[in-house]
């Protein structure tokens, strides 16, 4: 039978309690709602704009209507003056933007070892698709540099390809940029936009195969249906890739699903590209099509400044030309402290556990240290295997503190090339990219 066309509203709605948090150590600052005109207030129109929307879903399936609390609007943003919610996630995630969509995870709620759906974070570059039908979707595949051009229905890609399913780390490439002095423009993302939950689908390699790649293939870019923030059609919001020998290891996914399940709509339901160990604006969302280029893909967000660092270290502040700036690749060695939560107290003789997440990019980690008294000295944790390349590792390890009093715990992890952490922010760089200084939270020993 055929499905009934899918129809997704704003995922953006009130939730009780504040979602500003307490001082971060990393940082000093506090997190607060967004400030523009878009959200200043819920007007009278958009509430009922909001009710007119819904109403006319009556009868079509509705993707995020069974995830709505009693008495919530579906299409409008609803919020109030300290709070927000989008649709599927955690209250407790960060509302970083409005117009698009941008939210981080605090550190504590990512303890799990698999990210779940609700607390992983969600980028957005323009406005998610407002129509989705899963069974009609098409996958298209061409370029300069294919041997041909084909279509798969998300069908063809379950029959027609082995299933394989990985844990991936996607992290955005502003990781952190919250941190940077000076400031750089865009979401100020403080340690929570990263994230490892299981995908599933077919390896891109296999599908960009059956198409068949010319020898001079170069590059694949992808397009997905999310659309411009200016609502104008013939911008893309985002269309990035990465060079064909990325593209053709094995881990890589074009993926239907997250956890076992679909994949959460912020997260690009119904099929979205999953490039692990490489910024998460690699892994197109709401994925449409893909070409395989002769060239460096030349698509939205390619160009300089977008995703690049300057090629050489440059002073703090300084302008940078966009010929001087060079494509990010693979992701740094990181870690997080997931348990415990910054500002959590504890009794003095009574063994203390700590634990995170550590990654490094296309490289394994190879060890990760903790430090008490802010870096004078250092214990080595125990340390996970990875599930699979490009797979966070998990560590933990017990600690005694040696007096009452305010502590801090850092955590600092190096990478298979012997390539640590800086106990401070790395080089600046004028969009704040990359930062993968130690993470610290606070203790209070009673």
């Amino acid at each position: 039978m055929k499905s009934a066309k899918t129809k997704v509203t704003s995922a953006l709605s009130s939730a009780e309690g504040p979602t500003a948090r307490a001082n971060d150590v990393n940082t000093g600052n506090v997190s607060t709602p967004p400030s523009s005109k878009a959200t200043a207030d819920i007007t009278r129109r958009r509430f009922l704009m909001g009710l007119g929307t819904f109403g006319a879903l009556t009868g079509a399936q509705t993707l995020l209507a069974p995830l709505l609390p009693s008495g919530m609007i579906s299409s409008a943003i609803a919020q109030t003056k300290d709070s927000f919610r989008i649709i599927g996630k955690s209250a407790g995630l960060v509302v970083l933007n409005d117009r698009p969509i941008n939210a981080e995870t605090p550190a504590h709620l990512l303890d799990d070892k698999i990210t779940t759906a609700e607390n992983m974070f969600v980028r957005n570059n323009g406005i998610p698709p407002t129509s989705i039908d899963p069974a009609n979707w098409l996958l298209t595949i061409e370029g300069e540099s294919a041997k041909q051009s084909k279509q798969y229905t998300l069908a063809d890609l379950k029959q027609k390809f082995t299933h394989h399913s990985y844990q991936l780390t996607l992290e955005c490439g502003g990781n952190g940029r919250a941190e940077f002095s000076p400031g750089a423009k865009g979401n100020q993302w403080t340690t929570g936009a990263v994230a490892c939950p299981k995908w599933t689908g077919v390896r891109l390699a296999d599908v960009l195969k059956d198409v068949g790649i010319k020898d001079d293939a170069v590059y694949i870019g992808y397009y997905g249906k999310d659309t411009h923030i200016s609502g104008d059609p013939s911008k893309e919001a985002i269309s990035r890739g990465v060079p064909i020998n990325k593209a053709l290891e094995e881990e890589n996914l074009i993926a239907w699903a997250m956890n076992d399940a679909d994949i959460p709509f912020m997260n690009g339901h119904p099929l979205r590209l999953v490039i692990g160990g490489w910024p998460a604006s690699t892994s197109g969302k709401w994925l449409e099509r893909i070409v395989i280029r002769d060239q460096i893909h030349d698509g939205a967000k390619m160009a300089a400044p977008a995703y690049r660092v300057p090629c050489e270290p440059v002073a703090p502040g300084s302008k940078v030309a966009d010929e001087d700036m060079c494509i990010i690749h693979a992701m740094p060695i990181k870690s997080l402290i997931t348990y415990p939560k910054s500002g959590d107290s504890h009794k003095k003789d009574v063994q203390f556990p700590v634990r995170g997440h550590a990654w490094a990019g296309d490289k394994a980690v190879s060890k990760v240290e903790l430090s008490i008294d802010f870096g004078q000295t250092w214990l080595v944790a125990s340390l996970e295997k990875p599930v699979n390349r490009n797979a966070w590792q998990h560590w933990h390890s017990q600690i005694q503190f040696p007096s009452k009093g305010y502590f801090e715990v850092w955590a600092k992890a190096t990478d298979s090339d012997g390539v640590g952490q800086p106990m401070i922010l790395p080089g600046w760089n004028p969009k704040g990219y990359l930062n993968n200084a130690c993470h610290r939270v606070a203790v209070q020993v009673m």
